[in-house]
């Protein structure tokens, strides 16, 4: 990025390639000039011939670690600013490391919004247009994203896809984190290779294993033949690895070194495989929960999670509701059904815990009840009426009134966790996106949320 009429040139230092592709990328596509390198050692080579604007480096290295790189640059580059990226458990070595003249810290998984407010202020830009534009790539038309949330979804999909970086996808059941990893998929620069979908929760452990990574004749009783791993079919291309959290301790394991350099066995042979699958992981569990409780590998988790996209439920974009119905309508009744009035009020007065998966499964089941072209509210599931039964006002409510009710809570919910969004939103059982959205509403509206 050109500040004045000089060009920002920041120096990217991580030892995963997908982080660091991800930053390179990101920061390229806000102008600025790049470089990385993939050690402390080789970013202090680059120090001493080259000049930077700013260092952004990793905490945990082989070899010299983040802290150790920002101590020895200082030597040479007093006033260099320098901004950690680091795992929760290294807060405190973060924290302590501004003493030695990093300018700040991010904490994993980054988000870019953060991440490209920091760099600015490091480096003295003031920007007063939006941080990130929306997506410039065409939204597939299986995808529908009427409401602000969706579109703030696909805006960091569009970021994160061109990068070679792991993305973990979080979401309730229901609310579309497969079809999320095929806009991934189909935006990246791997759109033409392979992309394998592997759900851990519905196939049982023992053939977990050799469906990932395969197996050799004779390996096991039943391996009648050799076998093929998905991880080794989706070479050069992208491997989705839904329910994440199903996976047991073992398989973790395995799945950690995959993460660290691509290369694998095929269970019952000593020969070693290298893949170029790009990993996408997805889960309805919380894994930082899962993590505290012993049951996923904090070391596993930091290496799926360099970037995090959450999915709101259906219920926090409410704007996407009709626009769904209307789709799976379409589709089941191949153009030939609509909806009446009281139909869509129905369909939106209902909390739809099921999310999209519920609501498709409705739409269905209402064209098959249906015997005309109009959809009627008696073609609804029974517990989709009885909710607009029991709340018939709700449309009704005065919409002014709602939002002071709601902003009120939010904002002391906000003071009450002492301005953390993150512990904020968990509070309030919303994702961090949908606050982050709700503030800056609150921003433009006038009203103070610091």
């Amino acid at each position: 990025m050109t500040n004045g009429t000089k060009t920002t040139r920041i120096l990217i230092v991580d030892d995963d390639p997908g982080q660091r592709s991800l930053l390179d990328s990101f920061l390229k596509s806000q102008n600025f000039d790049t470089v990385t390198a993939d050690s402390g050692g080789h970013a202090l080579d680059l120090l001493r011939t080259d000049k930077f604007d700013m260092m952004i480096s990793d905490v945990r290295m082989p070899g010299l670690s983040g802290l150790e790189t920002l101590r020895l640059a200082r030597k040479e580059h007093a006033t260099l600013p320098v901004l950690l990226v680091t795992a929760f458990t290294d807060v405190r070595d973060a924290v302590a490391a501004m003493r030695d003249g990093a300018v700040n810290y991010l904490a994993k998984p980054i988000d870019l919004d953060e991440l490209l407010a920091s760099v600015r202020n490091a480096v003295g830009i003031t920007e007063t247009a939006p941080a990130i534009g929306h997506p410039e790539k065409a939204i597939p038309n299986f995808v529908v994203a009427r409401s602000p949330l969706m579109q703030a979804v696909l805006k960091d999909a569009s970021l994160v896809a061109p990068s070679e970086t792991r993305v973990l996808i979080t979401g309730e059941s229901g609310v579309g984190k497969e079809i999320l990893a095929d806009v991934i998929h189909g935006w990246s620069p791997r759109a033409a290779g392979p992309m394998i979908k592997v759900n851990c929760a519905a196939i049982p452990e023992t053939l977990l294993e050799s469906e990932l990574f395969g197996h050799e004749r004779g390996a096991f009783t039943g391996a009648h033949a050799q076998r093929i791993g998905r991880f080794e079919e989706a070479n050069n291309g992208t491997i989705f690895l839904d329910e994440i959290a199903e996976m047991s301790q073992a398989l973790q394991a395995k799945l950690l070194r995959v993460t660290q350099d691509g290369r694998f066995q095929r269970i019952g042979s000593n020969r070693e495989i290298q893949t170029g699958a790009r990993i996408i992981a997805a889960s309805n569990r919380n894994l930082e929960d899962e993590v505290k409780s012993g049951r996923f590998r904090e070391d596993l988790y930091y290496r799926l999670n360099v970037v995090e996209l959450n999915i709101p439920p259906v219920r926090e974009r409410r704007e996407d509701i009709l626009p769904l119905a209307s789709r799976f309508i379409e589709e089941f009744a191949r153009g030939r059904a609509r909806f009446s009035e009281t139909v869509a009020a129905c369909l939106e007065g209902y909390s739809w815990p099921g999310n999209v998966r519920e609501l498709r499964n409705a739409m269905e089941r209402a064209v098959l009840l249906s015997r005309s072209e109009l959809i009627l509210p008696e073609h609804l599931p029974a517990r989709v009426r009885a909710a607009a039964a029991e709340n018939p006002a709700r449309a009704a409510a005065d919409p002014e009134r709602l939002e002071a009710i709601e902003r009120q809570a939010i904002l002391q919910a906000l003071r009450q966790h002492d301005f953390n969004r993150t512990e904020t939103a968990r509070s309030l059982g919303i994702s961090r996106r949908a606050l982050l959205y709700k503030l800056q509403r609150f921003r433009e509206q006038g009203h103070k949320v610091e």
